[in-house]
C-alpha cells in the first residue's frame, strides 16, 4: 500500500497538528511524538511487512508511525488510551481506510479476541509501536506471554531497556527481564534513535528492539511459573550469590546446605551470581529444584 499524502511525522508538520487541535501533552502517558519520517520508515522496515502483513500498534499518538504501516501493510488495528487523540487519528488517517483505532487500554483489553476479529486466519501479523516508556515492560510480555500468532515485534522503547532484554548471560545488564523476553523469543536492538527527534524530548535516548518469536522456548521446562519465579529470585539481590538469593526464596522448603547441594550436583557453583547464568542452566536448576520441593511435601 503506498501513497503519496505528506508525512506526518515532520516537525512542521506535528506541530500544525497539535496546534490545530490544541493539544498538551501528557507527561503521565508517556507523550512524545516522533518527527523524522527516516527513522519511522527504518522501523517499519525491520518489522519485514509485505503487503500481505496485518499490523498491531499501541500508542498511535497522531498516526505517524500508523501512517508508515499503512503504507506497507494490508491492515493496521492501533490501540490508543488516550481519547483525546481519536478526532486527530480521525483526520490524520483519513487516507488510510485500512487502519481502525480502537479506543482501550492495551493491557485491559483481550488481544486474542481483537486479533480474531480484524485480522484474516492465518495472516501474517507484526506488532510496530512506539511504546510509552512507563509501560514498556507490561506491554511486552502481554505480547509474549498471552501467545498470540504474531510472528515478530518491533518496537521502540528507552535504549537502556532495550539492551537489557537484548543482553547475554556475563552481562551486567542481563537479568530476569532477558531471560522472560528471551524464552520466547529472539531479541536485538536494531538501532538507536537519539532523543532529538522527539516532540517534546525525552530525557533519554531510545532503541528499535526486534523480538522475532520462538516456535517453542529454547529450553524444556517442567512448570513455567515456578521457572520465571526461580529466576526472579535468583537476581533479587544482584550482589548476592545465587546461594543467598535461592535460600530466601525457598526458605520454609529447604535449607541453605540443601539449596547448595543442589547447586553443586548440578554443576553450579553456588558462590555465583545470577548474571552469569545463561537461560540452560537456569531452566536445568529450576526443573531439580521443583522435584526437590515436590518431594519435601511443603
Amino acid at each position: 500500500m503506498t501513497s503519496t499524502n505528506k508525512d506526518i511525522a515532520t516537525p512542521k508538520r506535528t506541530q500544525e497538528i497539535l496546534k490545530k487541535y490544541k493539544f498538551s501533552v501528557k507527561k503521565s502517558l508517556g507523550q512524545n511524538f516522533l518527527i523524522d519520517p527516516n527513522v519511522l520508515s527504518n522501523i517499519v522496515r525491520a518489522a519485514g511487512l509485505t503487503e500481505d502483513s496485518g499490523v498491531i500498534e499501541i500508542g498511535p499518538g497522531i498516526g505517524a508511525l500508523t501512517e508508515q504501516s499503512a503504507r506497507s501493510a494490508e491492515r493496521v488495528l492501533a490501540f490508543e488510551i488516550d481519547q483525546r487523540l481519536l478526532p486527530i487519528l480521525k483526520d490524520t488517517l483519513s487516507p488510510y481506510p485500512h487502519v481502525e483505532i480502537v479506543h482501550k487500554d492495551v493491557l485491559k483489553a483481550n488481544l486474542l479476541q481483537e486479533v480474531q476479529r480484524y485480522f484474516k486466519p492465518n495472516q501474517d501479523i507484526a506488532v510496530v509501536a512506539n511504546l510509552p516508556y512507563y509501560v514498556t515492560t507490561p506491554i511486552l510480555m502481554k505480547l509474549l506471554e498471552e501467545k498470540l500468532p504474531i510472528r515478530v515485534i518491533v518496537v521502540m522503547l528507552q535504549k537502556e531497556v532495550a539492551e537489557r532484554i537484548a543482553a547475554s548471560p556475563g552481562s551486567k545488564i542481563y537479568g530476569s527481564l532477558s531471560i522472560a523476553a528471551q524464552y520466547y523469543a529472539k531479541a536485538e536492538t536494531v538501532f538507536t534513535v537519539p532523543k532529538t527527534v522527539f516532540v517534546p524530548q525525552p530525557n533519554v535516548d531510545s532503541a528499535i528492539l526486534r523480538l522475532t518469536r520462538r516456535e517453542k522456548p529454547p529450553v524444556d521446562v517442567i512448570d513455567e511459573d515456578f521457572f520465571f519465579e526461580f529466576v526472579q529470585s535468583s537476581f533479587v539481590q544482584r550482589r548476592k550469590t545465587v546461594l543467598n538469593n535461592l535460600s530466601v526464596f525457598f526458605e520454609e522448603k529447604l535449607d541453605k546446605s540443601d539449596v547448595a547441594t543442589i547447586l553443586e550436583e548440578n554443576g553450579v557453583d553456588p558462590k555465583r551470581r545470577a548474571e552469569s547464568i545463561s537461560m540452560e542452566e537456569f531452566a536445568f536448576l529450576s526443573n531439580e529444584f521443583f522435584h526437590q520441593v515436590k518431594a519435601t511435601g511443603k
